[in-house]
């Protein structure tokens, strides 16, 4: 079947049109009650981990929900193939869910039950996948056997204490202990590695000890190994003269001297360079540990950079350092240096930061209605980029039945014109060799009318001047229009000062008292109409209007802090009281009233910060106030306390922006007027709110105000001496200033465009007391720069951003905003610049060329495209190449698009990384800030040959006495024209030294080959690879055994092991000592005999061999009593030779070695010549016994 794969790109506007129809198409809500009574394909809802290590002492239980209606049938896959749970009775199924229950507390074996798992939950509507689940049992090994010997060091000297834990899964974390477990103290001199060991930078006499003790702890498992006690001695040069002696015999020294002070070098890392490589979001840990004395200091830095101060964190006294969350912007070059004053080392380590997939778009579900478009998205990063897969229903979609109103792109599906049938679940992978993400995603199309899912009258309150939002969820397919109503009104809530979400939420910027009400919202699609009712309610905020102040209280005094609040009526309002942040104390000093807080009997441990918290369920207000106690004053008592609040207030002088204040002061109650505080109400733009306005000193009473044009003036004042602030004076008569042009324009001008049509242009709108009048407006005012026009103005009010609409694409503007009120325009305002909204590129690159440079790597060549057709800022150009098939096959087969992005400056730039002997397409498009412009004719290129990857797999098979078989699959990656394969082998003896090395040209058709006329029960070692006409390739190694004559090692074996051989072996070897006695005695008496005759007979007598065509031992009878043994010789001085007459079953097996299993009993063999000479032509160094056979196969 072959897919159905158009591009989504093209130029102009129809594109971005339909775009914005997908996005439209896109954005449902959804919610658990939606899906209640409507069909629905399965959706995993929770799922084990993809590396689940268990614990093998509980049961293992592997997760698997999902939902869907109707109930979604699991099923399970085991390492690939279908996992059948009714044939293991130790497996269960949970009830209405696919988790898996083994059982295994019965007696089950759980490596039994280790593999890859992956669950499928399927419905009439499709079929949702899990991820692999890959289960593996914990481990927590002992410590292997090993004898430990002592440490004995001189002092000075650096020393690494190895731990070598067993290996684990998980890793174990590791620790250093005494016998009495408690934690061996570390220091920047003593500190345990990254890997477990312990280093010693240099060594104390305090040092030595018995116990430095590793620890291993399996947290999995909940277990602890330990290894054996290692003990050090550290010596000092006095120690070492009165120990020498006792030491010599057993111990091998460092030194005879004692070991000075030197300069530092690092016991970890070794060399001068190194390299990490580290994932993203994972913990990079970078160690550095030296010796030295004294000892040296570690110091960290990044060479390309500064490290991040956030995320970096030094450990092990600054040995290690870690930066958690690893970003790209991470990776580069760390210098570790180790310092004392006679000198330093560096070190540089190398970090390169990979990254598995992470997503940028992972796939959302999707509700569509007949006839409606939509898009699936899946796009991922990652470092290498990952690769895009589909699969729907589990099953590549390369394999699904094709549906016309499904088009298929490298990370889109996009979806036109659907059927009720083309419903589906379906799965994107995105896979680099550093893991994987999968994602299922359904495509659900129904055909519902609107359903509201907002309570039903539901009560919003906010506070004024606060934004409000009123909820409206809806659901529907096709998705419903929100529309909103207030009270009765027939008219739709649209435009300043409503806001409608598109999730139909309604949002007020700015609440008023006029906002409150009964608003309705109704939900429309071409299948009905729904609709639902709220209430707002639009509240008075809680304020503090009398603060308390500072106070200055004698010890034994009172003291009293004010907090009067103003609050909306219909809001309970609650006041609390704290000291330092705490809760008041339990006690009857302290006296809560409505207004104020009474402490009385003052004394020194009530000094603090007092906090008032005015609470109303909406909002809160904090006011905060210090007390500080002084000694009580010796009699006569003077009371200080703060002064009384000021009176008379009276205006005079009066003009349009200032007047003058005078006031009487009040008494200062022994404690002088420091100062006076003038403060103002507006009681047109904000009552019942007092603001600071000026201050004065305490010798003036009077003042000369600056006052703001349309304003209502009330003022009050306030006297401050040391002990605190006089409650305020009585308010000023009312003045009202007359209203005047505005004294200022907007601040914080910006225009641009957000569109390609449009141009944007916002402001910092002014506050009530900048207006200076009513009827506040601002003139906004634009036009195209380097045009001859005139400026487009346009009047606006309570708002801070205008949207110029049709304007050309990416063109400057000159624009200004200037305030407006009833009294006049303000001050001429500064005229700004700015650009219309970009557009994609018009035109692609011109005369792309490419030159491939080798078979990886390729260099493109374009001329730039014209400034006027970028439409916008020039950010570079984009090459798009994808490799579409390879040429050795003539099949096509296209891989996912790759692209690399160049400077804009720049028209070449080289593609690396491609694949040996394949043909590759690409095209070039010049990219702006507002996306990708049309793609240049696309450029078709081929790489040559290069050399190939290893063959996909060698094995050896159809082992015979002489004789295997090599069956291999081609490489994966041929890269080119395979000329053949080339076999080299050689034979392995049972101490593994190689023999000759042996090469075998095969040719490039086969898959298979035979070797003969090998040697029996032999091991051989294979290495394969195949080659090119640019040569060989990665090669693959094996090793296989021929068989042994089965026949000769039963009967060898069989005979070995009887009683009766046995006995009769030893029989022969008591014979043989006793004949050896009695002639040794007859020698000695000086007898004569027929030996003994020929020896006087001959100088040189020629010994008789024993007999070698059975290879027994020769028989002695009554005519030849004393002949002598093979091999044995007397001299003529009729003397033996000690070394001549040992007893050895050597000797007298024809210089065999015996051999011996480990009960002690003889499992050699007598062999002839015949024999010894085959093993000697043998290329082992040992001759190939049976029992050597088996050995080789244990």
């Amino acid at each position: 079947m072959q897919l159905k794969r158009r591009g989504l790109t093209s130029g102009g506007s129809p594109l971005i049109l339909f775009m914005c129809q997908l996005i439209a198409a896109l954005d449902v809500p959804l919610d658990p009650k939606i899906l209640e009574g409507l069909q629905q394909p399965p959706t995993i809802t929770h799922q084990s981990p993809k590396d689940y290590i268990i614990d093998p002492r509980e049961n293992i239980v592997i997760q698997c929900e999902a939902k869907g209606k109707p109930t979604p049938r699991f099923s399970w896959t085991r390492n690939g193939t279908h996992f059948d749970t009714d044939k293991d009775s130790r497996v269960m199924m949970k009830p209405n869910s696919g988790t898996l229950v083994i059982d295994i507390s019965t007696g089950g074996k759980p490596d039994a039950y280790e593999g890859i798992y992956q669950c499928s939950a399927r419905n009439e509507h499709g079929t949702a996948v899990s991820n692999n689940i890959v289960i593996r049992q914990s481990r927590s090994p002992l410590w292997s056997k090993e004898k430990l010997q002592p440490y004995i060091v001189q002092e000075g000297s650096s020393l690494v204490l190895p731990c070598r834990p067993p290996v684990g899964l998980p890793p174990p974390i590791i620790f250093w202990m005494d016998n009495y477990f408690q934690r061996l103290p570390q220091s920047n001199r003593v500190s345990q590695g990254l890997n477990g060991d312990l280093y010693f930078s240099n060594l104390k006499v305090e040092d030595t000890r018995s116990d430095y003790i590793c620890y291993a702890r399996f947290n999995h498992t909940q277990t602890i190994q330990q290894k054996q006690p290692i003990s050090v001695k550290v010596l000092s040069m006095d120690a070492i003269n009165e120990t020498f002696a006792a030491f010599l015999n057993d111990t091998e020294f460092f030194g005879d001297s004692p070991v000075g002070e030197r300069r530092p070098t690092f016991l970890v890392p070794t060399g001068q360079n190194s390299s990490k490589l580290v994932l993203r979001g994972e913990i990079l840990k970078l160690e550095c540990i030296a010796e030295g004395l004294p000892t040296p200091e570690i110091h960290w830095m990044k060479e390309s950079g500064e490290l991040p101060i956030k995320k970096t964190f030094y450990e092990n006294f600054q040995k290690t350092l870690k930066i958690v969350a690893v970003t790209e912007a991470d990776g580069g070059s760390y210098r570790c240096t180790a310092k004392n004053h006679l000198g330093l080392i560096h070190h540089t380590i190398k970090v390169t930061v990979k990254s598995a997939p992470h997503w940028i778009n992972e796939p959302k579900n999707l509700i569509l209605a007949p006839q409606e478009t939509g898009i699936l998205l899946c796009r991922a990063n990652g470092n290498p980029k990952p690769s895009i897969t589909w699969l729907m229903n589990g099953i590549p979609i390369e394999n699904s039945p094709d549906d016309p109103s499904r088009n298929i792109g490298d990370d889109a599906i996009v979806f036109s014109d659907v059927q009720k049938d083309s419903s589906a679940v379906y799965q994107c992978n995105a896979s680099n060799e550093y893991g994987y993400l999968l994602s299922n995603a359904f495509v659900n199309v129904l055909a519902v009318p609107p359903r509201i899912l907002t309570a039903s009258n539901h009560l919003y309150q906010v506070i004024i001047s606060r934004p409000a939002l009123l909820d409206c969820l809806t659901f529907g397919s096709p998705v419903p229009k929100v529309q909103w109503f207030k009270d009765n009104h027939a008219s739709v809530l649209d435009g300043e000062p409503y806001i409608v979400h598109g999730n139909g939420s309604l949002e007020i910027h700015v609440a008023q008292k006029a906002d409150s009400g009964k608003y309705t919202c109704v939900g429309i699609n071409e299948l009905g109409k729904a609709e639902n009712v709220v209430h707002l309610e639009v509240k008075e905020s809680v304020r503090i209007i009398a603060q308390p102040e500072y106070r200055v209280v004698q010890k034994a005094g009172t003291v009293v802090f004010e907090c009067r609040v103003k609050h909306d009526p219909s809001l309970e309002l609650t006041i609390t009281w704290l000291k330092d942040e705490n809760s008041l104390p339990e006690d009857e000093r302290f006296v809560v009233g409505k207004d104020s807080l009474t402490i009385t009997d003052v004394t020194e441990v009530d000094e603090g910060t007092y906090t008032c918290i005015a609470n109303t369920s909406l909002d809160k207000d904090i006011a905060r106030a210090e007390l500080t106690v002084v000694a009580a004053t010796p009699t006569p008592p003077i009371i200080y306390d703060y002064p009384d609040p000021p009176s008379d207030l009276e205006l005079t002088d009066e003009h349009e922006r200032s007047i003058q204040l005078t006031w009487t002061p009040g008494d200062d109650n022994n404690s002088p007027i420091e100062k006076f505080i003038i403060e103002y109400e507006d009681g047109l733009h904000d009552p019942d709110v007092w603001h600071n306005l000026t201050e004065v000193p305490g010798q003036k009473t009077t003042a000369h105000l600056k006052l703001s044009p349309f304003v209502w003036y009330s003022f009050r004042v306030i006297s401050v001496n040391k002990v605190g602030r006089s409650q305020p004076s009585s308010p000023s008569r009312q003045y009202q200033t007359p209203g005047a042009a505005p004294d200022e324009n907007p601040i914080i001008v910006k225009g641009a465009g957000s569109e390609p049509d449009n141009f944007v242009i916002t402001w910092e709108p002014l506050t009530g007391i900048q207006s200076n009048g009513p009827g506040l407006q601002y003139k906004v005012s634009w036009r195209q720069k380097d045009v001859n026009e005139e400026f487009t103005t346009i009047k606006v009010a309570n708002v801070s951003k205008y949207i110029v609409s049709a304007t050309p694409t990416f063109v400057p503007y000159e624009f200004y905003v200037q305030t407006i009120n009833d009294f006049g325009p303000g001050p001429e305002p500064l005229i700004h610049v700015g650009h219309s909204g970009e557009d994609l590129p018009m035109v692609a690159p011109t005369n792309v060329r490419v030159h491939v440079e080798n078979s990886t790597l390729a260099e493109v060549h374009w001329d730039a495209v014209p400034a006027k057709s970028v439409r916008g800022i020039l950010k570079g150009y984009k090459i798009y190449y994808w490799k579409e098939r390879s040429l050795n096959k003539r099949k096509r087969r296209n891989t996912g698009k790759s692209s690399l992005m160049f400077d804009k400056n720049k028209t070449h730039g080289k593609l690396p990384g491609l694949e040996p002997f394949s043909h590759y397409v690409l095209n070039v498009r010049a990219v702006n800030g507002k996306g990708d412009g049309p793609p240049s004719p696309d450029q078709h290129f081929e790489t040559p040959e290069g050399v190939p990857g290893a063959p996909a797999f060698l094995k050896v098979t159809d082992p015979t006495l002489d004789s295997l078989t090599l069956e291999w699959s081609p490489p994966v990656h041929r890269n080119g024209i395979l000329t053949g394969y080339t076999l080299r082998y050689q034979a392995i003896n049972n101490t593994h030294k190689l023999g000759p090395l042996l090469e075998l040209v095969i040719p490039a058709n086969e898959t298979s080959w035979t070797l003969k006329n090998l040697n029996y029960s032999t091991r051989y070692k294979f290495y394969f690879h195949a080659q090119t006409s640019k040569g060989p390739g990665s090669s693959l190694t094996e090793e296989g055994v021929t068989i042994m004559d089965e026949a000769m090692a039963s009967r060898q074996v069989d005979i070995a092991t009887q009683g009766w051989f046995i006995g009769l072996m030893c029989a022969i070897a008591l014979l043989i000592l006793v004949l050896l006695i009695i002639c040794f005695i007859k020698r000695n008496k000086g007898g004569k005999y027929p030996v003994k005759e020929k020896e006087d007979a001959h100088a040189d007598p020629e010994i008789q061999p024993m007999k070698e065509d059975d290879g027994t031992f020769g028989e002695y009878s009554d005519t030849e009593d004393h002949k002598p043994l093979k091999g044995s010789r007397t001299p003529s001085n009729g003397t033996v030779k000690k070394e001549d007459s040992d007893d050895s079953l050597v000797d007298y097996g024809e210089g065999g070695e015996g051999q011996f299993n480990e009960d002690g009993s003889f499992i050699g063999q007598y062999s002839g010549k015949k024999e010894k000479e085959t093993a000697e032509g043998n290329e082992s160094s040992e001759a190939p016994s049976p029992v050597n056979a088996m050995n080789s196969f244990v």
